[in-house]
C-alpha cells in the first residue's frame, strides 16, 4: 500500500511540474496540489510549450509504462486529436542501459547449464534498449543471434503502475461523465492487457513461428528463426537478420536494389497479413525491415500483432461495397458495428459527414484517392461521434497508415491503394461468391431451426447475409428494431414464411445475377446444405399443428 501511495504522490508532483495540476480533478486527487496557482494553469511560465508537449514530456519523466501507454495511444486516431497523436508519437523508450553481467545472471537462471554458449559470446555493449528488455548480439550452434532479456525487477513495477493507472481510471470516470462514456477503464484494461503480454517473451516467439509458417511458401520474405532450446518467458532469441534498412536510399541505389520493387513487396506482404493470414504484424516501421544481401526482406519485432477474424471480415466487405458504392447510409452503420455500436444509434451526423466525404473521390481512379488521409479523417468522425474501434480494428488502422508511410519513404511515387486493390477485390468476390453466401444462408437455416421462439432475431442476421451479398434489402436494422415486437407477437408460423420466401428469392436473384456461376447451382445448394429451407416448410407444418 505504501508503493501505491507513493507513486500516487510522484504522479501529483510530476504533472504539477508541467503545468498539468488542472488535470488532478478528472483523478480526484487536485486536494494534493501545491497551493501555486501557477501549477494549476493550464500554461506553463514561460508559455514556450504547447499543452500536448507537456503531456508528452510527462509521461516521460513517469516512466516505462506511461511511455509504452503514450506510444499506444499515439497510434489511436479515434482516440486523440492529431496534435497529441503527433506529439506522442515522439516518445522514444529512454531507459537507462541494465549491466551485460545483470543481464547474463537472469540468461543463467533461466537457461541452468545450457546457458554457457550464450553466455561467452554475448557482446558486452546492447543492440537495443527498452523498457521491458535489452538486445545484445550473440552465437548459438553456428548462428549469429540476437537475445532478448527481460530487465530484472521490471514485471513488479510494471505491475504496480499499472495497478495506479487502474484506480486512477475509475477515479476519472466517476469524476466525468464524458470520460466514463468514452470507456476509459476498459481502455487502461486493454492496454494492460497489451503490456503484459509484451512481458511473455514465449508469445513473441510463438508469433515469429507463425509469421514464418504464413510465409513459408513467400519467396523473397525473411523471418528469423526462433531458437527454441534458448527461448523462455525472460529470454528470447531469435536468428540475427543482416542487411540494409529498407529506408537507407543511398545504400539501397549503391547495391543495385529498386526501391519501388522494395516498397512494393513490403506492403503486399504486409496485406497478405490481412487478407489472406488474419495475422499481421501491427508495428511496421522502417527499423523492423531490412534488405538483405540476395534481395530478401527480412521482418522483425513481432512483440505486437493483430487479428482479423471473420465476422470483422464481413463488416470490411460491407464497408468497401458501401465506398464503391457510394452508400454513406450503409458505410456508416458498418463502421458503427465494428465499434460495437447499438443498431438503433443515431448516425445521422455520420452518413452525412461520409456522403461529403465520398463526393470529393466520385470519378477518380483508385490510385489517386489518398488512403492514409481518407483513413484518418473517417477514424476522426467515430472519434466525434464517440466511436471507439475495438483493438485490432484499430491496429488495423494503425497499420495501414505506416505501411502507406512506409511505402512512401523507400519510394516517393508509391501508392497503397493500388497494392490493396487485388487483397480488397479478392476479398469482395469472395464474399459475393455463390459458395460463401450458400455457406451463410445454410448457417441461418439451421440457426433458425434452433432459435424457435427467438427466429425475429434470424431476419435481422438474414438482412445483414443478403447486404453482404449485395441484395437491397429495404428493411434495415433500425426499422427491424422497431418491428420486433410486432414480429414477436404475430407468431413464429409468419417468421419461418418470410425467412423461407426471402430464402428462394434470395437463390433466384443469384441465379438471375450470376447464371454462369450459378450453372450447377441445385448440386451446388445441395451440397451447402440449403435444403434446410425445406426443413423450415416441415418446421413450419409442425407450428402449426401445435397451434403456435
Amino acid at each position: 500500500m505504501s508503493a501505491r501511495r507513493d507513486r500516487f504522490l510522484d504522479i501529483v508532483q510530476t504533472l504539477t511540474r508541467h503545468g498539468l495540476g488542472f488535470a488532478l480533478a478528472y483523478v480526484q486527487l487536485e486536494h494534493h496540489v501545491p497551493r501555486n496557482p501557477l501549477a494549476r494553469h493550464p500554461a506553463p511560465p514561460d508559455g514556450e510549450s504547447s499543452l500536448p508537449e507537456r503531456v508528452r514530456l510527462a509521461l516521460e519523466d513517469l516512466g516505462a509504462v506511461y511511455v509504452k501507454l503514450g506510444q499506444i495511444v499515439s497510434t489511436r486516431p479515434d482516440l486523440l486529436p492529431p496534435a497529441y497523436a503527433a506529439e506522442l508519437a515522439k516518445l522514444q523508450d529512454a531507459s537507462t542501459p541494465v549491466a551485460v553481467e545483470d543481464l547474463r545472471a537472469v540468461v543463467r537462471d533461466e537457461l541452468g547449464a545450457a546457458a554457457g554458449p550464450l553466455l561467452g559470446s554475448m557482446a558486452e555493449s546492447p543492440l537495443a534498449t527498452g523498457s521491458i528488455g535489452q538486445a545484445h548480439l550473440a552465437r548459438l550452434g553456428g548462428v549469429d543471434v540476437v537475445v532478448k532479456v527481460r530487465r530484472p525487477g521490471v514485471v513488479e513495477q510494471i505491475n504496480l503502475d499499472l495497478e495506479v493507472l487502474a484506480e486512477l481510471a475509475k477515479r476519472a470516470e466517476r469524476a466525468s461523465s464524458a470520460v466514463a462514456a468514452f470507456g476509459v477503464a476498459s481502455l487502461v484494461e486493454e492496454f494492460s492487457d497489451t503490456l503484459r503480454a509484451e512481458l511473455d517473451y514465449l508469445r513473441e516467439a510463438r508469433n515469429a513461428e507463425r509469421f514464418a509458417e504464413n510465409f513459408a511458401d513467400v519467396p523473397g520474405i525473411h523471418v528469423p528463426r526462433v531458437l527454441w532450446e534458448a527461448t523462455t518467458s525472460r529470454v528470447l532469441v531469435l536468428e540475427r537478420i543482416r542487411g540494409i534498412k529498407i529506408n537507407d536510399a543511398a545504400a539501397l541505389h549503391a547495391a543495385g536494389m529498386d526501391p519501388a520493387e522494395l516498397a512494393s513487396r513490403a506492403c503486399e506482404a504486409l496485406l497478405k497479413m490481412v487478407f489472406e493470414d488474419g495475422f499481421f504484424h501491427a508495428d511496421p516501421h522502417p527499423g523492423n525491415f531490412f534488405v538483405e544481401a540476395g534481395g530478401s526482406l527480412g521482418v522483425i519485432d513481432f512483440g505486437m500483432v493483430g487479428r482479423i477474424d471473420e465476422e470483422f471480415r464481413a463488416q470490411l466487405v460491407r464497408a468497401l461495397v458501401a465506398v464503391v458504392e457510394r452508400d454513406e447510409r450503409r458505410l456508416a452503420a458498418s463502421l458503427a458495428r465494428m465499434c460495437g455500436a447499438s443498431a438503433s444509434a443515431d448516425l445521422e451526423e455520420l452518413e452525412r459527414s461520409l456522403g461529403r466525404m465520398l463526393a470529393r473521390y466520385v470519378g477518380r481512379p483508385l490510385s489517386e484517392v489518398p488512403l492514409a488521409p481518407a483513413i484518418l479523417e473517417v477514424v476522426g468522425l467515430l472519434r466525434r461521434d464517440r466511436l471507439r474501434l475495438p483493438r485490432d480494428a484499430a491496429l488495423l488502422v494503425k497499420m495501414l497508415v505506416m505501411a502507406d508511410g512506409l511505402g512512401k519513404q523507400v519510394n516517393p511515387e508509391f501508392e497503397l491503394t493500388e497494392a490493396l486493390a487485388p487483397f480488397t477485390r479478392r476479398l469482395v468476390l469472395e464474399s459475393y461468391s455463390p459458395a460463401a453466401i450458400a455457406e451463410r444462408v445454410k448457417r441461418l437455416t439451421l440457426e433458425g431451426l434452433r432459435l424457435g421462439s427467438d427466429a425475429p432475431d434470424l431476419i435481422r442476421r438474414l438482412s445483414d447475409v443478403l447486404e453482404r451479398g449485395g441484395f437491397d434489402v429495404h428493411l434495415r436494422a433500425a426499422e427491424l428494431d422497431r418491428l420486433m415486437d410486432r414480429v414477436e407477437r404475430t407468431g413464429n408460423r409468419i417468421v419461418v414464411g418470410v425467412v423461407t420466401a426471402a430464402l428462394i428469392t434470395a437463390v433466384g436473384e443469384l441465379v438471375g445475377a450470376q447464371p454462369r456461376q450459378w450453372r450447377h447451382w441445385p448440386r451446388a445448394l445441395f451440397r451447402a446444405g440449403i435444403g434446410g429451407v425445406g426443413a423450415l416448410g416441415g418446421y413450419l407444418a409442425w407450428t402449426a399443428r401445435r397451434g403456435r
